[in-house]
């Protein structure tokens, strides 16, 4: 197990390890959570990243983050410093190797985020590896492929790791593709995505894409039974708002929190969602 200390992590330091699970080996950071002030043990909290982000991208939103949460954050295969896998996978495969990667780390049950791409993740990881997860939160995200869309101009930008390689590109597209604060300051956005963020091998994008093709959660989040926070903006280009109250719609025990901004909403306005994310994480 290799460790690193991050340094470039603001507030939140964490030790940043590579982790052999099975035949894969991934980057995962973990923040230790202090004690808490009421002297009741937090469940830790895994966070799932948005297609093509390595973990650093959460960094604004976790130095919100209440202090007192452990927080675990991974690269998946291909993804920033982790290993590619042999080959394509789904969802299933993948969520099977987060559970047994908690495990390795010594956690039993975890509360679990999903932005965007690991929104989905986080979606099947509640179905299917149901005792591990206790509270879910969907954050800019939707049911896979029956879902409203956004614009064909839009989601072709996401067909290729472009944005996340040339700093010029992403600025010059912040704006339409995410929405809210990247209209009137794009480079900030660029900033936000390109420092610090260790992008992987091209092929691992494309199993990104390929894990999710044709994947929809529709037909099993009306079982879904953990507790279930849906964040989404009012402005976000690629997952249209219809699509969180849809899913308000078919998660039994869910509710809604719409803020006014686009689809990286949790690291522009990371002072804004990080107290509203706690406060459903701690509700008993």
């Amino acid at each position: 197990m290799k460790c690193e200390q991050d340094a470039a992590w603001g507030q939140d330091a964490a030790e940043v390890r590579s982790v052999a699970v099975g035949g894969q080996v991934l980057r995962v950071a973990v923040r230790p959570g202090l004690p808490a002030v009421s002297g009741v043990q937090r469940v830790p909290l895994l966070l799932i990243n948005g297609i093509g982000s390595s973990l650093e991208l959460f960094t604004p939103f976790v130095d919100e983050l209440n202090p007192a949460v452990e927080v675990i954050r991974f690269d998946p295969p291909g993804v920033g410093g982790s290993d590619e896998s042999s080959g394509p996978y789904r969802f299933s495969w993948l969520c099977r190797l987060i559970a047994r990667m908690l495990t390795e780390l010594g956690y039993d049950r975890v509360d679990v985020l999903g932005i965007s791409w690991g929104g989905a993740v986080a979606q099947h990881f509640a179905a299917f590896q149901r005792a591990r997860c206790r509270r879910l939160v969907l954050v800019a995200t939707a049911t896979g492929s029956a879902m409203v869309p956004g614009r064909p101009s839009v989601l072709a930008h996401m067909v290729t790791p472009r944005r996340h390689l040339d700093r010029g590109y992403m600025r010059r597209i912040a704006g339409d593709i995410y929405g809210g604060s990247a209209r009137a300051d794009p480079a900030a956005i660029a900033a936000a995505m390109h420092d610090g963020n260790r992008v992987g091998p091209p092929r691992g994008y494309l199993y990104q894409l390929t894990a999710g093709a044709g994947w929809t959660s529709v037909p099993f989040l009306p079982w879904l039974r953990q507790p279930t926070l849906i964040v989404a903006g009012d402005d976000d280009p690629i997952i249209p708002l219809v699509n969180a109250r849809l899913m308000r719609l078919l998660i039994p025990k869910s509710q809604l929190h719409v803020y006014h901004g686009g689809h990286l909403g949790l690291v522009s306005e990371a002072a804004d969602l990080a107290p509203v994310v706690d406060d459903f994480l701690a509700a008993p």
